[in-house]
């Protein structure tokens, strides 16, 4: 039975983002897309004009659920505010969290360069000393949140002295993990 264009469309999308999130961006080929879909390369672009085009339509859902939290935090104060953007935030992550991934991979692609080597197995140690040497899930989970959290927002142009966003990034990174601020 032949596929309707729009059931072929879809799965050529889920294809590759499964493989965008597990191969990378860049170390997934569209020959490489055609081949799980099961259908030519010439009849996957028929439906994309190229790569570029899969991931600019793998990424514009996220980026319209995000355009959403942040109209609904617009009205928001103090406690209210803050409890919707992390859950709003957390909830948005986790439904596309291969997309995520896919974006993320210039990252991990970045570390593995020569003038980074073993940078990878530093950030394992790094959250292994943030967890205090816990296997326990839930310090595991906080490291990786303070990980993630203190190199965004060192890498965001936040127009604060550096003392200050230095003192408020170490007290909240404290919080996180479960440990009270000195």
């Amino acid at each position: 039975m032949a596929r309707t264009a729009s059931a072929m469309r879809g799965q050529i999308l889920e294809a590759a983002l499964q493989l965008f999130a597990t191969c990378g961006y860049r170390g997934t080929s569209l020959h490489d897309i055609a081949t799980v879909v099961g259908c030519s390369k010439a009849s996957l672009l028929y439906h994309f004009t190229n790569k570029e085009a899969i991931l600019t339509e793998l990424l514009a859902p996220a980026g319209e659920g995000l355009a959403q939290l942040d109209a609904r935090l617009a009205g928001l104060e103090g406690d209210r505010a803050v409890e919707a953007a992390v859950t709003g935030y957390v909830d948005l992550a986790l439904r596309f969290r291969r997309e995520v991934k896919v974006l993320f991979q210039d990252v991990t692609e970045m570390t593995n360069r020569p003038v980074l080597a073993g940078v990878a197995e530093m950030a394992d140690r790094l959250v292994d000393a943030l967890a205090g040497r816990s296997a326990e899930p839930e310090a595991r989970v906080r490291a990786h949140m303070v990980l993630g959290a203190v190199f965004v927002t060192c890498a965001s142009d936040l127009q604060v002295p550096d003392e200050v966003l230095r003192d408020e990034m170490v007290r909240g990174a404290l919080r996180t993990l479960g440990h009270t601020p000195r």
